[in-house]
């Protein structure tokens, strides 16, 4: 094909996809984008969980052009200097403590950092926790970086929060397509639930930082779009090859995508079967092929590289699992109580905790900076309120289509064994975690967003066809309300 034909190609099929796609999705994605634009503002620089780490692997990428060797704390001269100057330790370890505020401090900060800009750059091997991290992400924030290398480093960080904002753009947008393939009939609830993702604050916050988790969630909601359209509409060819792709991006995104991994393996084989009862097992086997083989690849490359260099097969995953033998039930217990309340007979893991509440929702509701910013008391119990009446309205719709339900439990398990997938991955990283470093974060579950839309969309849709777009409304209207405080709440902790 030539050049000229090629252009052609892609132009139609960018046409195609525009024409399938409605106004509304592309207003969630930029109502989603500008929300983590204004968390990106507002948020002080390093004042979000590992951005100093995460910074540290672009910098490496962009300057060395090599990927970090090291997971300790000693960043390259320019980025130690900034966090000094920021307090940024300070800040973090002292709540009361905000960022730098005063005219003197102002001054110190822009001459440290444009005397620095001006000098050789260099990276650092050392990357913290991202070390340990594929290189995905990190490749692509090294556009931004690059476009605002003759700026100091504050203004390289703001643009790469600002590539971050996009993916949460892609994100909403994922979310609407997903809810619009997994539930047809629910016309009305579609925006809302999308819109209502859109305004989440923990995805704005995320989104508004170097975080590789703001790519994660735009390839975890892609994941499910595509599981709910091959569902719908059958595994074609170039749905497989688009799963397979995808899969491979998570995979080079962050090691916890290898916890969908299962689940979306599993999708697979049975949309494989499906395909084999109408277009023969000639066919299913092509479009099986496709998607595991390139979903597979980047294992299969890490594997052979790991035993040519006598390493574990899988890494940390050969590792976890060798550390399972021996201790199944109780690390079973333990992923248990981490999500769910505890049953008679358990030997409690996480004493005086409900963990369900005080970890994961009230997470999910808010808190932000190193996880000490966080709303009163009674914010919290509302916001039980509001959760326990969706779950209500939810179960009520389930009811009501039970048939329908029914008829797509396959569907149905294939999600659930993703969402396991997911947990236990969680679980395990703080159950097997050496240092005893816990991994209980509400941000780890936004991979689930889409499922999180579609329980919103099932709610709004029990309020029937009369009241479905009052009841939308009120359901974006709190989630609005949510971001707004959320943000004021952190500008209370840092500028106040």
């Amino acid at each position: 094909m030539t050049a000229p034909r090629r252009a052609g190609y892609i132009a139609q099929l960018l046409r195609d996809a525009r024409r399938s796609i409605p106004l509304a999705a592309f207003v969630c994605a930029l109502v989603a984008t500008l929300n983590a634009v204004c968390w990106s503002l507002i948020t002080p620089p390093f004042q979000v969980p590992d951005e100093p780490s995460h910074f540290a692997y672009v910098k490496q990428l962009a300057e060395a052009h090599a990927l970090p060797s090291s997971g300790s704390f000693s960043f390259s001269a320019e980025e130690d200097r900034a966090i000094t100057d920021l307090h940024e330790g300070y800040v973090q370890i002292v709540p009361p403590m905000g960022t730098i505020v005063s005219l003197a401090q102002e001054r110190t900060l822009e001459r440290d950092l444009t005397v620095a800009a001006r000098l050789p750059r260099e990276g650092s091997s050392a990357a913290g926790v991202a070390t340990s991290q594929p290189p995905f992400y990190y490749l692509l924030e090294t556009i931004p970086y690059a476009l605002g290398w003759h700026g100091t480093l504050l203004t390289r960080l703001e643009l790469m929060r600002l590539l971050s904002a996009l993916f949460a753009g892609v994100t909403a947008l994922f979310v609407f397509l997903f809810v619009r393939e997994a539930l047809p009939g629910a016309h009305a609830a579609w925006a809302p639930a999308a819109l209502s993702i859109a305004f989440a604050p923990l995805l704005g916050f995320m989104s508004g930082a170097v975080n590789p988790d703001s790519l994660l969630f735009a390839i975890s909601a892609a994941i499910f779009w595509c599981m709910a359209r091959a569902f719908r509409f059958g595994l074609t060819d170039r749905l497989a090859a688009l799963l397979g792709v995808i899969t491979v991006i998570g995979l080079l995104t962050k090691l916890n995508f290898v916890g969908l991994f299962p689940g979306i393996m599993v999708g697979v084989g049975i949309l494989a079967v499906r395909r084999a009862r109408l277009s023969g097992r000639a066919s299913a086997y092509r479009a099986f092929g496709l998607a595991a083989g390139i979903a597979a690849a980047p294992i299969a490359v890490v594997a052979l590289i790991n035993l040519t260099t006598d390493r574990p097969a899988l890494g940390f995953v050969s590792t976890s699992a060798s550390l399972v033998h021996g201790s199944l039930l109780p690390a079973l217990s333990y992923t248990w109580q981490l999500f769910l309340p505890r049953l008679p007979g358990m030997r409690a893991t996480e004493p005086g905790i409900f963990t369900t509440g005080q970890i994961w929702f009230d997470g999910l509701v808010g808190q932000y900076g190193w996880l000490d910013v966080a709303f009163p008391e009674w914010v919290y119990l509302l916001a039980w309120g509001f959760g326990a009446a969706v779950l209500v309205a939810c179960g009520r719709t389930l009811v009501v289509l039970r048939k329908t339900v029914r008829a797509r439990v396959a569907e149905i398990t294939v999600y659930l064994i993703i969402s396991g997938g997911l947990l236990m991955l969680i679980s395990a990283a703080s159950y097997f975690n050496p240092s005893g470093e816990s991994y209980t974060q509400a941000r780890y579950l936004l991979p689930l967003l889409a499922l999180a839309a579609a329980l919103l969309a099932l709610a709004i849709r029990a309020a029937g066809r009369r009241w479905e777009g009052v009841l939308g409304t009120v359901v974006v209207l709190a989630i609005f309300a949510d971001d707004i405080f959320s943000q004021l709440l952190v500008i209370a902790r840092y500028y106040g």
